[in-house]
């Protein structure tokens, strides 16, 4: 009989219906129950028995259970209680139907890059919604991520997270030690970026379908952790993006200085691998002083041999089957007798942690007295990096690549060692200077004052590409035209435009240009068509109307004139439109004063031939006088009465009020006297 199996039907807290157990794990047994106050389905985590009986690990459990509590995130199994009954301590979480991650791999062996980066954002936005609240989850690993039924990630079991302001961690809560991390390995302070290095872990195994560390027993995974490097995922998937290898190797590395400083800045070159897989974009923190522990042969013997059996994972089988029951069936149980038998002491399986862990911390304290003893004496001897003499006298290669040259030299000269530049030559990787390759690989036994060659970055490779045409293209469109062809850094730039707003009208460089990826692409974004204010030119010369029209981005399409009381000559008096904001090119129309108009003249009418009283009227109305005088004369031609003619003559223009004479018919005089015969008029000579 299972003496941890709770009877199925039984209530907790006079609230919670146990129905059906679903997983067990090293702490804790999983059911699913129903919260009759809320009438929904929950999952409810009861600590086993031998935790039970431990007060220290029952307050932690609990205030950490509370600590859980306050986070609330759709990337989190959200916890809703925490409570104590009958000796039973348990803790009331959100159901999620789905499986963990781990069954998930199991399935599919390896998950593809864009799979494996989906999953892992979701999971990386829940933890770090917890170290927003200074809470360490210290157990991530696929068994505690949980992919629903409609795809959403969820982390769970925060039962043995810690404050992060906590300075010490006990081994007997350390998560399972294939995602542990070197620092937690060694019972160290451990922090969010442990949780980081987990997670780097996860990614591995989604990657390549199984962990990077293996071993017969715990404790040689979690020296594998401390002391050996990881097999680079390219090596057993070659088609990984190099962008997510360099994800994993940033994540998993030893010294937690080189890893992400926080979850946000993993999440960001997550995304940024979506969109630009092959790009050389993580940045790794150069390797100075290592804090990796450096363990010979005869000391991982010793604590080997203190393990007598393998440590068990605190993992949660979730399972279908039925379990005896192990309490009787009154939902009134006490089991306080059944529990008398164990009284104060701390369960067997406690003190033979604690006393691993005496003597695990013993021997690394005289590891450390070895080494210091060593250095002072000259047997051993230590640069910027971490070297030691083994059992043959052989020295330990130290890492140099992605080393600056010269500290390269100085680290492994201070190891011992020579160093010898082999090769310069462009790197996809690394920057000028620093080194690309060394042999003999790190971690190998060479022998003291032996020869390492490097091969020394000359300069990053500058891969080139054709700049794609994606004029006419949405923004978001082209950018991903852009980034598919390996331009990562692009930056766009709002132009007027007649073309849509929104919509791409060209790059610089130009379409078709071949560049290097590297090269920063500028991508022009229509923002539609220019408006311009028409600038007020009234008043101006047209000399300077037409520069100021010109220079708003106008023309002048017409000049017109008009004579004008208030405007000088050649200035504006009138323009259309005469303001507001007009496209870009508009035009505009002038007109220009022809200043006043000048006061006409009176001209002579022409009278000739009318009677002497129109002819007066006439003079008159054309703004001149007529003359006191008028001459008359005989005229065969004009009847008598009618003007012959005037002075000045018809048609001359005149001031105003100038006087014009007439002169008048008074027709033909009868026929002249016969001459009378033989005489004349008068004498002859009058004649």
């Amino acid at each position: 009989m299972n003496e941890n199996k709770i009877k199925d039907g039984i209530f907790l807290g006079k609230r919670y219906e146990v129905l059906s157990k679903i997983g067990a794990g090293g702490m804790a047994d999983v059911y699913k129950g129903k919260d009759h106050m809320l009438n929904r389905y929950v999952a409810v985590k009861v600590l086993k028995r031998e935790f039970r009986e431990d007060s220290t690990f029952v307050r932690k459990f609990r205030s950490e259970a509370q600590a859980a509590a306050g986070l609330i995130h759709p990337n989190i199994v959200n916890v809703y209680d925490v409570g104590e009954d009958r000796g039973l301590y348990y803790m009331v979480m959100e159901l999620v139907e789905g499986i963990t991650l781990k069954e998930y791999i199991d399935r599919k062996k390896n998950l593809s890059s864009k799979e494996v980066i989906s999953i892992a954002i979701q999971m990386c936005n829940g933890i770090e919604a917890a170290h927003e609240r200074q809470i360490v989850h210290r157990d991530i690993k696929p068994h505690n991520v949980m992919i629903s039924k409609d795809g959403k990630v969820k982390v769970t079991d925060f039962g043995i997270a810690k404050a992060t302001t906590s300075t010490t961690v006990s081994t007997s809560a350390m998560g399972s030690v294939h995602y542990t991390s070197p620092e937690q390995a060694r019972g160290g302070y451990v922090d969010i970026k442990s949780d980081i290095y987990s997670v780097g872990i996860t990614l591995y195994e989604m990657v390549t379908g199984h962990v990077p560390f293996n071993g017969e027993t715990a404790v040689e995974v979690a020296v594998k952790h401390l002391q050996d490097e990881i097999t680079p995922p390219s090596e057993l998937v070659p088609d990984i993006p190099y962008s997510l290898e360099q994800i994993i190797l940033k994540c998993t590395q030893k010294n937690s200085e080189r890893r992400y400083e926080n979850m946000n800045a993993l999440i960001q070159d997550l995304k940024h691998s979506l969109v630009d897989p092959e790009g050389d974009f993580v940045q790794m923190i150069p390797l100075n002083n290592a804090d990796t522990v450096i363990i010979t042969e005869d000391d991982l013997n010793d604590i080997r041999g203190v393990y007598t059996e393998e440590d068990s994972d605190d993992d949660y089988d979730y399972e279908d089957d039925e379990y005896d029951d192990g309490y009787s069936d009154d939902d009134d149980y006490d089991d306080s007798d059944e529990y008398d038998r164990y009284g104060d002491e701390v369960n067997p399986r406690m003190n033979k942690v604690m006393r691993v862990l005496t003597i695990v911390v013993a021997v690394l304290i005289l590891i450390v007295l070895g080494v210091v003893v060593g250095r002072a004496s000259g047997i051993l001897k230590f640069g910027h990096g971490i070297s030691a003499v083994d059992s043959e006298g052989g020295l330990k290669v130290p890492s140099v690549t992605g080393m600056k040259e010269g500290e390269a030299k100085t680290i492994l000269e201070d190891a011992g060692l020579s160093c010898k530049v082999a090769a310069r030559r462009q790197s996809k990787e690394f920057d000028e200077g620093c080194v690309i390759e060394q042999n003999p690989k790190e971690g190998k036994r060479v022998k003291k004052g032996a020869e390492v060659e490097i091969v020394v970055s000359s300069g990053r490779v500058a891969e080139e590409e054709t700049v794609p045409d994606v004029a006419g293209m949405d923004e978001a469109s082209a950018q991903k035209t852009l980034n598919d062809k390996g331009f990562s850094q692009v930056i766009t730039e709002a132009v007027y435009s007649e073309e849509t707003q929104g919509t791409v009208i060209g790059t610089e460089p130009v379409a078709g240009t071949v560049t290097a990826k590297n090269t920063e692409i500028k991508m022009l974004v229509s923002k539609g068509s220019e408006k311009i204010t028409v600038p007020n030119v009234v008043g101006m010369s047209e000399n300077d109307a037409k520069s100021e029209i010109t220079n708003a981005g106008l023309q002048v399409s017409s000049v017109d004139t008009e004579y004008n009381e208030s405007y000088e000559a050649g200035l504006v008096t009138r323009q259309e439109p005469s303001g507001g904001k007009v496209e870009k090119g508009t035009s505009v129309s002038l007109v220009v004063s022809l200043g006043k108009k000048p006061e006409e003249k009176p001209k002579v009418p022409s009278v000739i031939g009318t009677s002497e009283s129109n002819a007066m009227q006439m003079i008159i109305n054309a703004g001149l006088t007529p003359s006191d005088t008028t001459t008359y004369e005989a005229s065969e031609s004009v009847p008598a009465g009618c003007v012959i003619s005037c002075s000045p003559g018809v048609g001359t223009e005149l001031s105003k009020g100038d006087v014009v004479s007439l002169v008048v018919s008074t027709g033909w005089p009868s026929a002249p006297p016969a001459e009378e015969p033989g005489g004349s008029y008068g004498s002859e000579e009058e004649q």
